[in-house]
């Protein structure tokens, strides 16, 4: 096998962080998988081999920060220098902000937002000697508006965007060569919202509408390889996003009406089901949560986004075109 480039992914063994470990593979990458559930980063790591890479299982807490460290290590020794690193392990707890309890919310943090902060360390540590690189934080919508019954999760996105400029800052004053880039992405239909704690008396459930978490994938692919600050996927998310700067005490009332039975199915919620906040949930669950059926494969939006000068040319031949038509029609 020809060595391949190297990309560290948090959050490997499910979700979007699967879905990204398969799209780099067939990009070419090899990669090694970070997460706590070892039967799931294993077989992920057989996805990464059957595409012909090569793959390193590093079952990991990215709350401790000595063992992330010592993840990319193993890594850089197993595999080749890092030249992807992509931040997306979460966890979240739902619930009114007074019902969660402390440590559920300090463990949310933990993983959310120190896990990004971790990753980070540890990638800058091994890239900043080669001076190239490129670190890609898996935002949110939600990190530009708090919703109702997320605000662990929500304070932890909000909280990496800040930590994420200022990191960018310190990097362009010493000239560096390595990039950072967020990629915020829309409701997604993954595994979490049946291995998240949740304090609700109904079953969670993303805000419609909701993404296959290859959609995700794709774009984090894309921005590893192409220079972009931020990169907002989907229609939701850009609506999300430029709502709340135009009319921020709008969007608190509209969510405060209609923010708790959008998240929330008509099934009642099993309490006595295994959550992931302190230890990984056992069984195989892949990329996809239950809501196939209702989600999207694609956004025309994201593929606009990414063929810029595509839509441009497009768009002056269509104008072009109808002035060409309004002239011989007279």
């Amino acid at each position: 096998m020809v060595a391949g480039r190297v990309a560290m992914v948090t959050g490997a063994s499910a979700g979007v962080g699967r879905a990204t470990v398969r799209e780099l593979a067939r990009r070419g990458y090899d990669v090694a998988l970070v997460a706590r559930g070892e039967e799931r980063l294993k077989a992920a790591a057989l996805e990464v081999e059957e595409a012909g890479r090569a793959a390193l299982v590093l079952p990991t807490d990215v709350a401790d920060h000595r063992s992330v460290g010592e993840a990319a290590d193993a890594a850089e020794r197993d595999l080749g220098p890092i030249e992807l690193w992509i931040n997306d392990a979460m966890t979240s707890v739902f619930g009114s902000f007074t019902d969660i309890d402390p440590e559920d919310f300090r463990r949310v943090t933990e993983v959310t937002y120190l896990g990004v902060v971790n990753g980070t360390r540890a990638a800058l540590r091994v890239m900043r000697p080669r001076d190239r690189g490129v670190i890609i934080q898996v935002g949110s919508a939600l990190a530009f508006r708090g919703i109702p019954l997320q605000s662990a999760y929500c304070g932890a996105k909000h909280a990496i965007q800040g930590f994420t400029d200022s990191v960018r800052t310190e990097l362009f004053h010493e000239r560096s060569g390595i990039r950072v880039t967020e990629v915020h992405l829309p409701a997604l239909n993954t595994p979490q919202f049946d291995w998240v704690k949740s304090l609700l008396p109904r079953r969670a459930q993303p805000v419609p509408p909701i993404y296959q978490p290859e959609v995700a994938a794709r774009a984090i692919a894309w921005a590893a390889e192409n220079r972009r600050r931020d990169l907002w996927v989907g229609a939701p998310t850009w609506a999300t996003i430029v709502a709340n700067r135009v009319a921020p005490g709008l969007l608190d009332r509209y969510l405060g009406r209609t923010g708790f039975d959008s998240q929330q199915t008509d099934e009642p919620e099993d309490r006595d089901r295994p959550t992931n906040l302190y230890e990984p949930v056992p069984g195989y669950q892949g990329a996809h949560g239950r809501f196939d059926l209702r989600s999207n494969e694609s956004s025309p939006l994201l593929w606009l986004t990414t063929h810029r000068r595509a839509a441009a040319l497009g768009a002056a031949g269509a104008v072009a075109g109808v002035a060409w038509l309004r002239r011989h029609r007279r």
